[in-house]
């Protein structure tokens, strides 16, 4: 949760720092008086400058890629599970009451260590083997539910800086269309043409990298679940061997 927290005022940070860049950048000094423009007038100027068709498809990507990262951050959190604690009353419920009670403690415990648990202890009087099989054939499912979401998250960095190429070519043939129709080539015609359709490039790219921020993110909060998982599995199996002796 920590790592969640400073995660996300580094990211607030930067994006004031951004806002505060381009404001100034946007900031027009006179003799007599100086006039800001407001940030989000600024992006609705860009928005509508590149294209209200591809830009509004490249926005999409960005809301349903973050909507799905701040799922998927929410799930994790909530899965996380203090596996040193859970062993202890797993083994303290196995001292006391045996599977049955190391069973209810499973049961009343959110997150995938304590499924896995539960599975491996449903199955402790088929012997260890299959404790072990049922273990880890149910990691992969929980491993699967972990990582649901994110070839979606993927797609999306992939398609959004794809559309954005795609909007600077057509804008590049309507400014070469503009170039044949006046007939002569023009610094503003070509200049302007070009700028309309790189903004389209930026936009994809910008959304590319924001995603592509929580989609490491999110691995790596995975990798540290799957890691738990396994040594918890493995010191699950140490209690069973040490208490069917």
């Amino acid at each position: 949760m920590k790592k969640l927290f400073v995660f996300l005022a580094v990211l607030g940070f930067i994006t004031i720092s951004a806002q505060y860049a381009v404001a100034q950048t946007a900031t027009t000094t006179g003799e007599t008086e100086q006039v800001e423009v407001p940030i989000h007038q600024q992006l609705k100027t860009k928005f509508i400058e590149g294209g209200p068709a591809f830009m509004s498809v490249v926005l999409l990507c960005l809301i349903f890629g973050l909507a799905l990262a701040i799922e998927r951050i929410i799930y994790l959190t909530l899965a996380e599970t203090n596996t040193g604690k859970l062993l202890d009353k797993v083994e303290a419920a196995m001292k006391d009451g045996g599977v049955p009670a190391a069973l209810d403690v499973c049961r009343n415990t959110r997150g995938p260590v304590a499924s896995i648990f539960f599975q491996g202890l449903s199955r402790a009087d088929e012997g260890l083997d299959v404790v072990e099989k049922s273990i880890s054939s149910y990691g992969s499912v929980q491993m699967s539910q972990l990582e649901k979401g994110l070839s979606w998250i993927q797609l999306f960095i992939a398609i959004a800086p794809m559309l954005g190429f795609m909007g600077t070519v057509i804008g590049m043939i309507g400014a070469f269309d503009a170039i044949e129709a006046a007939g002569d080539i023009s610094p503003n015609i070509v200049a302007g043409g070009i700028k309309v359709a790189l903004i389209t490039t930026v936009t994809g790219l910008i959304v590319a990298i924001i995603l592509q921020l929580f989609y490491n993110y999110l691995i790596s909060k995975i990798d540290g679940i799957v890691i738990k998982m396994e040594d918890a599995s493995i010191s699950l199996m140490d209690i069973l061997v040490k208490y069917e002796k």
